[in-house]
């Protein structure tokens, strides 16, 4: 096939001023300046090019697709970078993430432990219309949010999605153009396309029918993907789950439709969580030498230490509470998502992939997630929490509700069974560590979040036992 040899570039401008809010959309609640980061929003426009499937037959489950330009259309977006303010701090990664727009606005993180600590760069692009202009009854998208200083913005369609991500790669890579630079001079080597759920959808879309035409990331990192790419041609369609309440997915509708491609030249790093293992299991694939696939056991679409870090900045941006949630896992992806972005950095520094992984067990037709005695998955990447468990953790026991789907559940086990598996509060401790080391050792968690979570398992248990965790 033959690569696009117009590189097409955006315009960089300096963002318009401090607008309505006085801050970015999105602007993470850490001190970045205390961590020793800054935040810069920058303006994206050009033209940006379409693109549909090249020939009459239908885009295979195989991901080996084919595909071609198909007119264009001018755009004008945002990126929201995360910078080392010192120069010696950057490891010479920017992370390009693919902005999550299914509640209806820009969502995303930059601010984890791995990020920041790490020495990366991030940049948030606002990369779909839905972040811009909002769903149909919503004033979340950024025109409406801040009119003074997102006024200009304009993608007409999704469509232009996959190139505004090519354009925005080419303007935080090594060879970008600096008369505007977003990233302050910082020696940039290499670009991760990062990632999640519907975003994760679009990414596996741009891997398997754009990265052969115009190969300007180094490295992918999806997270919570179903295994059914987006359409080329999505237009202004997406899932919207604030208008028109969805009910969970039938076993029928839970079935991957493609794979990623086999060739693709750049190293891939895929982590699921418990939630999306029977969706992905049709066209889960075998590990290779560009290609890792974690399943976590336990983990949940949306688990609650993610819900809980969210909520800040909804009520701040929004000026209200964040939709409540009455149950959820109770087992987080956020460091394994960090361990996952330190594997791949290392993968592409030093060309050692990642060690492979056992994946969630099923067994049956329709086939379903093999459980134990205590009603957790058998098999996946084990984290302490269900290595050493105090509580069943993973899908919803509500599976009728879309959002208790997505959220899962936790119930806790009770006081007999704590006592019968454990005893006493330090030899669940003891376990509890040795697990989470055997985490790091297998290379899904990094040694900085063991203390982090010990403490969090005491406090579990000491409130499951009814006792206060200070006593």
């Amino acid at each position: 096939m033959t690569r696009i040899t117009e590189q097409r570039r955006p315009t960089v401008t300096e963002s318009v001023g401090p607008g309505q809010h006085g801050y970015p959309f999105g602007i993470t609640e850490t001190d970045l300046d205390g961590v020793g980061y800054r935040a810069d929003e920058y303006l994206l426009s050009g033209v940006a090019v379409k693109y549909r499937p090249l020939g009459d037959e239908p885009l295979p489950a195989s991901g080996l697709w084919s595909v071609e330009p198909a007119g264009s259309a001018p755009y004008r977006t945002r990126i929201l970078v995360y910078r080392p303010i010192d120069r010696n701090r950057f490891n010479g990664t920017v992370v390009l993430h693919w902005n999550n727009v299914s509640a209806g606005y820009d969502l995303f993180f930059g601010d984890s432990s791995e990020i920041l600590d790490g020495g990366y760069a991030f940049v948030a692009l606002t990369t779909q219309r839905v972040g811009v202009h909002g769903l149909a009854g919503t004033s979340r998208g950024l025109v409406a949010w801040d009119e003074e200083r997102y006024a200009e913005l304009s993608i007409p369609t999704d469509d232009l999605s996959y190139d505004i991500f090519s354009q925005a790669a080419r303007a935080v890579g090594a060879d970008r153009d600096r008369a505007v630079d977003p990233l302050g001079g910082l020696a940039v080597e290499r670009v991760i396309a990062m990632g999640s759920s519907q975003s994760a959808s679009r990414l596996a879309t741009y891997a398997n029918a754009i990265h052969q035409l115009d190969a300007v990331v180094d490295g992918y990192l999806l997270m919570i993907y179903f295994g059914t790419a987006s359409r080329l041609n999505a237009g202004t369609d997406v899932l919207d789950i604030v208008n028109t309440p969805t009910p969970a997915p039938s076993p029928d509708q839970q079935r991957g439709q493609n794979r990623i491609r086999r060739d693709l030249e750049a190293p891939m790093l895929l982590v699921n969580s418990e939630v999306e293992a029977l969706s992905y299991l049709p066209v889960r694939q075998p590990d290779t030498d560009h290609f890792r696939y974690w399943e976590v056991a336990g983990a949940s679409h949306v688990a609650r230490e993610a819900i809980n870090l969210r909520a800040p900045v909804f009520e701040r941006h929004f000026g209200q509470a964040a939709p409540p949630v009455s149950d959820a896992s109770e087992v987080s992806l956020l460091p394994v998502y960090d361990a996952a972005l330190r594997a791949l950095h290392d993968w592409l520094t030093t060309g050692v992939p990642p060690r492979s992984q056992p994946t969630i067990e099923f067994r049956g037709n329709p086939p379903a997630i093999v459980r134990d005695e205590h009603g957790n998955a058998c098999g996946g990447v084990r984290l302490p929490q269900v290595e050493v468990p105090i509580a069943t953790n993973g899908v919803s026991t509500s599976p009728t509700d879309f959002s208790a789907f997505l959220h899962g559940s936790t119930v806790p086990f009770p006081m007999k069974t704590l006592q019968a598996l454990y005893g006493d509060i330090q030899t669940y401790l003891d376990q509890f560590e040795s697990a989470a080391k055997r985490a790091c050792a297998a290379g899904v968690l990094l040694d900085r979040d063991v203390p982090e979570l010990v403490t969090d398992g005491r406090r579990k248990f000491l409130e499951q036992l009814g006792r206060r965790p200070d006593r």
